[in-house]
């Protein structure tokens, strides 16, 4: 097989391949076994049909499109393989005239990766924001412990805020009911707006038994995007009563015997907590210098896939509803072309995000070993709350395996790169960075690896400790494919 090379642009290349027909004499071989267990001949069994009648009933042709098309995936390949074409993208094939005992030949149009010039990584400098554990904040962190042995009683006043009510809501669209919009006996904290637009302001002094109307903009369901007259009644106010803040408390709610004790460790896992923020910040900034310091072309291909499949979740939640998604953008306050511009920006950092750290990854020779994978496995599972088995299945199931890969070793690139920046606070102190991305504590180059627990777990901690912020991912996860990865044309490619 002969293949040549033409660059097309920076990041596009195409590939012209020409297979000598002999080549092709064991796909012909399985070709003509699959045809002969599918046609059926008189006088021959399944399997032992003759090439020569075969050819005769389904045609010379027929069967030389079927040889190609089966060979094409495993040619391709092969010519980007010796052509050392790294490609990201699906490529857009054509086949030439195809004669029988002639040479087959195929263009194969795909996206490459971009020459990239990496940053000195010494040269990226940074700055956020201190530790800093204030009085208030470890007293948020003692009101939320007490808060969850806190007990509700009913008043007989208008609702505030904090208090707990339970509610029944009714809306009409154009005066006519909306189904998914109405509900009975539902609970909700005033102030937390984790409902509709307008509701907490709405409550606000109501009584049990009072009613009040308002008007809010629908977000979901079939009228989505429509203004709503909806009536709320108050059926029931409760307030929370606290326990007080003593060494009575302290020894029910966790495992010391004072509250000055308590509150210590409930300081030091703030100030854990906020480590853990910092460290989340520094691998924003570093990540942002870095994009920043390096610049390249993209694979226009690569960007449009990516917006499509940004958008498509979106599209499809919305039934591919024109109009439900205009309507969505206007409660958004934003228009098509805003959408579609953010859109854009948006995945044109994610894929200039991961071909650079794919170029970082290549240049350093990184690796992720088996045992990496499969601690970022049971992380990923953990924060999606499936066994290890079963998101394992399911990352099989949906080819996954290979981008999950993919985003482990970006996240060690990326913690190379900052293990060698000069990064400090605000104040000019400077910041070891090893403690959170250094080999011997980070977990496959995910988020950082957290100092292990005690095993006796109690309220106190579960609650005092803010819960580390999720990794903004430096490349997307294995939720969608990551354009490092080859993809095969299709068979039927023409």
């Amino acid at each position: 097989m002969k293949s040549t090379v033409e660059q097309l642009s920076p990041t596009r290349v195409k590939l012209n391949v020409e297979i000598p027909f002999e080549e092709l004499s064991g796909d012909f071989d399985r070709a003509y076994q699959q045809l002969s267990q599918q046609i059926r001949v008189p006088g021959f069994r399944p399997g032992h049909v003759p090439a020569k009648i075969i050819e005769a009933r389904v045609g010379r042709d027929a069967v030389l499109q079927q040889v190609v098309n089966d060979a094409l995936p495993a040619k391709y390949s092969q010519a980007v393989t010796e052509a050392d074409v790294k490609a990201i993208s699906q490529p857009e094939i054509e086949v030439g005239d195809l004669v029988h005992g002639q040479p087959v030949t195929f263009t194969a149009a795909v996206d490459v990766r971009p020459d990239i010039t990496l940053p000195d990584y010494s040269k990226v400098s940074v700055s956020v924001d201190p530790i800093e554990v204030a009085d208030s904040d470890v007293d948020e962190q003692l009101d939320a412990l007490r808060q969850r042995f806190g007990t509700l009683v009913a008043v007989d006043r208008g609702a505030k805020k904090g208090d707990f009510v339970t509610l029944d809501l009714s809306a009409t669209v154009d005066g006519k009911p909306v189904d998914d919009a109405t509900t009975e006996g539902l609970s909700h904290e005033v102030g937390n707006g984790d409902l509709i637009d307008g509701l907490d302001d709405a409550v606000v002094g109501l009584k049990s038994g009072e009613s009040a109307d308002f008007t809010t903009t629908l977000i979901a369901g079939d009228h989505a995007g429509e203004d709503a007259k909806v009536t709320v009644t108050v059926t029931a106010v409760k307030e929370r009563e606290l326990p007080e803040l003593d060494d009575d408390f302290a020894q029910l709610a966790s495992e010391f015997d004072t509250v000055d004790e308590l509150r210590g460790d409930v300081s030091q896992r703030v100030a854990d907590s906020k480590k853990y923020e910092q460290a989340g910040a520094i691998r924003d900034a570093v990540l942002d210098a870095l994009i920043e310091q390096a610049d390249f072309p993209l694979p226009e291909q690569v960007v449009a896939d990516e917006v499509e499949a940004t958008q498509h979740q979106l599209v499809h939640a919305l039934g591919h509803d024109d109009t439900q998604i205009d309507r969505f953008l206007e409660a958004q306050g934003k228009t098509r072309d805003e959408w579609e511009s953010e859109s854009k920006a948006e995945a044109e950092k994610s894929v200039r995000t991961q071909l650079l750290l794919d170029a970082i990854a290549d240049a350093d020779d990184t690796e992720v070993s088996q045992e990496e994978l499969t601690q970022h496995i049971v992380m990923q599972a953990q924060r999606y709350g499936m066994p290890p088995q079963e998101f394992i299945q399911q990352l099989q199931n949906a080819n996954q395996i290979g981008a999950l890969y993919a985003d482990v070793r970006r996240n060690k690139a990326l913690a190379t790169a900052i293990l060698g920046a000069d990064v400090t606070d605000t104040t000019g102190a400077a910041i070891d960075t090893s403690e959170f991305f250094g080999d011997d504590d980070a977990e496959a180059g995910d988020e950082p690896a957290k100092k292990t627990a005690p095993a006796k777990k109690t309220a106190a901690k579960k609650t005092a400790a803010k819960k580390a912020p999720a990794k903004k991912a430096a490349t997307k996860t294995a939720a969608k494919k990551a354009p490092a990865k080859k993809a095969a044309p299709k068979k039927d490619a023409e």
